[in-house]
């Protein structure tokens, strides 16, 4: 055991989860990155033949929603592609993921027509980002379904999971000889439990039964898109498939809340986790059986959780390549008290399992109650899915700070990026194989329902400029030092690459 791995493992068996010293340096095999998505950064909502999804339809019919803000110019990278790749170079990127809109490279959302305009805008960003050394990573869906898919149940609908597979297979025949790192689905949380509860788009209220219908049907589509992949493109291209999940580390506010903290992590992490990444397979086992008993309670013939047949099982189970994990914060959890308001799912409670979610009054916090910074959750929480999964790999697909001010001297960001940074060094230490990092996100963008009013962005964009000038926050300086020194804690400051 090196000396670094010894001192490490001396703090930890002391049970602290401070920093221990820092002339730590990224391995050089470590990649850097930065994340965006396609409806909020690309624009061109109805350039050439590209088809209308869920956002362009919420949007234009409830303009009142982000007062008037949309995604239909956004950053406009539809046609400033070769700026965000001139960004990514700057900031000395190894990584740029990026994602796919569906309707804009499948007009109609089958794959009966290709849009040659689509095909020719995404060839042009992976082959520049590659001249610039720059390895592109590819999300297939981040959010935004064909609209006409929609229509016909969307993801509610078992049907979606081959219609997924051949939008699938599609993306690896055009891409695959050059995009070696793929995500099937961005946070399927952030759609089914969402979406299905009129927090974003498809903005339906069907949450107590769709959003695990949702849940059911995202695993089988991620799953027969990796298997796709698998056996039809492997061999030739030698790529990695894998999922972005979102997972908050929770914590127990006392000991009594450990068991109830046990079932968050399965409702919020294990639903779109454990039936890929365990070795059993199918849901959670604590989980299945809470929804099945409540269900029950409450009148239902069936579980609201649907089974999956031994089929099924088996067709989910193993379908990764590595643990896609966006983590922003961490959160207590703790039973809520008789008669107490539960907060709303999924920032401040669940009224399904009689939780609530609270800060500790240890960590700092970001102005936003819901946002509160502990670094060293992030380490705990690799340690935890590596002894839950035994995963041989993990990379950190976003991790970000949400500035409400929008400043260029950006400096609680940079804070945020070097003490998160430092945990994953840690981790690295630990002997835990972090290969990647992707700072969520590149440039300021449409935060959703949120519009363009807070900002994660390393550059910020200016939304009142035709042209959306982009322009580098000290918090792009500062990462491009560390991604070029491979280092977070620099003697000279004012060496900036940016």
């Amino acid at each position: 055991m090196d000396s670094v791995r010894l001192a490490v493992f001396s703090i930890l068996i002391s049970g602290s989860w401070c920093s221990v010293t820092k002339d730590l340096k990224f391995p050089e095999w470590f990649k850097f990155g930065a994340a965006t998505a396609a409806y909020q950064v690309e624009g061109g909502w109805n350039s050439s033949d590209k088809g209308e999804n869920t956002w362009d339809r919420l949007f234009h019919s409830n303009p009142e929603f982000s007062s008037q803000d949309n995604g239909d110019v956004a950053c406009d990278s539809y046609h400033l592609w070769r700026r965000d790749i001139e960004m990514a170079e700057e900031l000395g990127l190894d990584i740029y993921r990026f994602s796919l809109s569906w309707a804009r490279l499948l007009p109609n959302g089958f794959a009966n027509k290709i849009s040659e305009d689509g095909k020719r805008y995404y060839n042009n960003l992976i082959d520049g980002l590659l001249e610039k050394g720059i390895e592109p990573v590819v999300t297939l869906y981040h959010f935004d379904l064909p609209q006409i898919l929609q229509d016909l149940g969307g993801w509610a609908n078992p049907l979606i999971s081959d219609w997924f597979a051949d939008y699938a297979r599609v993306a690896f025949t055009l891409f695959g000889d050059r995009v070696k790192t793929w995500l099937t689905i961005n946070e399927p949380l952030g759609f089914c439990d969402t979406g299905y509860s009129k927090q974003q788009a498809p903005y339906i209220d069907g949450e107590v039964i769709a959003k695990y219908l949702c849940n059911k049907y995202t695993l089988i589509s991620h799953a027969k898109a990796w298997r796709i992949y698998d056996e039809e493109f492997r061999p030739r291209y030698h790529g990695k498939v894998s999922l972005a999940t979102i997972f908050n580390w929770y914590e127990p506010a006392t000991p009594e809340d450990k068991e109830i903290t046990d079932l968050m992590r399965e409702y919020w992490e294990g639903r779109f986790a454990y039936p890929i990444f365990s070795k059993e397979g199918g849901w959670p086992p604590t989980l299945e059986k809470f929804m099945a008993d409540k269900s029950k309670q409450e009148g239902y013939s069936r579980s609201r959780l649907p089974p999956l047949t031994a089929e099924e099982i088996e067709l989910i189970r193993g379908t990764y390549d590595f643990y896609g994990l966006n983590h922003y914060l961490s959160r207590r959890i703790r039973k809520a008290r008789p008669g107490e308001k539960i907060g709303t799912w999924p920032l401040y409670g669940s009224d399904e399992i009689n939780i609530q979610m609270e800060s500790d009054p240890s960590w700092e916090t970001t102005g936003l109650d819901w946002f509160p910074i502990n670094p060293a959750g992030l380490r705990k929480q690799l340690h935890w899915l590596n002894q839950t999964y035994g995963v041989n790999e993990v990379m950190i697909t976003e991790n970000g700070y949400l500035d409400l001010d929008k400043h260029l001297d950006d400096t609680a960001r940079i804070k945020y990026m070097r003490d998160y940074l430092e945990q994953i060094q840690l981790a690295i230490a630990d002997g835990i194989n972090v290969t990647a990092y992707m700072a969520w996100s590149l440039m300021d963008n449409l935060e959703w329902l949120g519009g363009y009013g807070a900002s994660f962005g390393l550059y910020q964009v200016d939304f009142t400029d035709d042209n959306r000038t982009r322009t580098p926050r000290e918090s792009a300086r500062y990462y491009s030092r560390v991604t070029r020194t491979r280092s977070l804690h620099h003697d000279h400051e004012g060496l900036n690459y940016v």
